[in-house]
């Protein structure tokens, strides 16, 4: 932060305190001057008037007379001397009073408006110190959460763009060469190389499209248009989609729904969309001769999906990161097991966006998972 405008918050404050003290002292000041001459005329007065009834009348008057306005010029020079004396000392404990409550206000916001800095310059790891539990320390506790949220956000775009690369690389490096190869004569020309490369090219053609809707659903540009749906319709259309790979893949496909489920408010497309992703992956990482259940249950004005598995698991570290963008773990997905990496990421916008809840839970590897969410349901 530039010092000059540093400077100009503590003289601020500085200024601010000064003006208080002035305006007390001029107050206090005016009070004495308009009050305190009267009020001692009249207890004088008070006072002398029996000793000056007995001394005469004239003679007494004057006495009297004179005797006051002696007493009330010394009065009035006595409090004089006093009031600039005090008003004195009170401007200097006010200054080095002002200068000690600036300063304890003005570090914190300094070292805010440094590490603001520093931040915007790259380094998201700079935090602030959380001094005293007030205003000033509730705003440097949410200035770090706020840092936290920032490196963090980096962290994910440096690893978005590795693992794009990543992905792009392998299917690139495939084409580059089988295409080398039949420019200069070594790979024939056959229905297998034809093949071959028009699955790299459906490679690269998902992985662009699932990037392209991942950031339509993290943006909340993806139209979405709720209605109310019965929840054994959404089940039927994904079963019916993806029902039949199950039975090839040996695995036994149950679906449990609840008695009287009332009407789910969501967007069938999207909502047949979530379901199916969290059914593919149960697909993909269940062994042969493994089950799946598919159970739907109205719980508390929402609608749950679940689908639970006895595939290979999850570590309980991983599951809190399984629905970061292209996140793999040896347990959760592996590359050789497919899939670009971001289904999960896009369910969970989608599910978002349409008012509900994700998670995930698994006791460990090995012994299967169940991924869970909620939609809400129809009044």
């Amino acid at each position: 932060m530039p010092r000059g405008v540093r400077t100009s918050v503590r003289s601020k404050m500085l200024a601010a305190h000064l003006l208080v003290v002035a305006v007390g002292v001029v107050t206090l000041l005016l009070a004495m001057g308009l009050t305190a001459p009267n009020l001692f005329d009249q207890l004088m007065t008070e006072t002398m008037g029996p000793q000056a009834q007995g001394m005469g009348s004239m003679m007494g008057e004057r006495m009297t007379a004179g005797m006051r306005e002696v007493t009330a010029q010394a009065f009035r020079q006595a409090v004089g001397v006093s009031l600039i004396w005090a008003a004195g000392a009170a401007a200097m404990t006010a200054i080095v009073v002002s200068i000690f409550v600036s300063g304890r206000i003005a570090r914190p916001v300094r070292s805010m408006a440094l590490a603001s800095r520093r931040i915007a310059s790259g380094h998201y790891a700079e935090r602030v110190q959380v001094e005293d539990p007030d205003e000033l320390g509730h705003l440097a506790a949410n200035f770090n959460e706020m840092a936290d949220a920032l490196e963090a956000a980096e962290r994910r775009r440096r690893e978005l763009i590795g693992n794009v690369a990543h992905e792009l690389r392998t299917p690139i490096a495939n084409l580059q060469g089988y295409l080398e190869g039949l420019v200069d004569g070594v790979v024939q020309p056959s229905e297998e190389t034809w093949t071959f490369l028009l699955g790299e090219t459906g490679r690269l053609r998902r992985l662009v499209e699932d990037l392209q809707e991942l950031s339509r659903a993290e943006s909340r540009q993806m139209s979405i248009n709720p209605k109310p749906i019965a929840p054994d319709r959404l089940t039927s259309l994904v079963l019916a989609r993806i029902g039949p790979e199950f039975a090839e893949k040996g695995l036994t496909l149950t679906v449990v729904t609840g008695s009287r489920l009332p009407k789910v408010v969501a967007d069938e497309d999207r909502a047949v969309q979530v379901l199916g992703n969290l059914l593919s992956n149960a697909l993909r990482y269940t062994p042969a001769g493994g089950r799946v259940e598919v159970s739907v249950e109205h719980r508390d004005g929402e609608i749950v999906f679940r689908v639970r598995d006895t595939g290979i698991g999850v570590a309980p570290e991983h599951l809190p990161h399984l629905f970061e963008r292209f996140y793999r773990s040896d347990g959760a997905r592996s590359r050789a097991a497919g899939g670009s990496g971001i289904g999960l990421t896009i369910a969970k916008a989608l599910v978002e966006a349409m008012g509900g809840r994700i998670w995930a839970e698994s006791p460990g590897p090995g012994q299967g998972s169940t991924f869970s969410f909620t939609l809400p349901a129809a009044r």
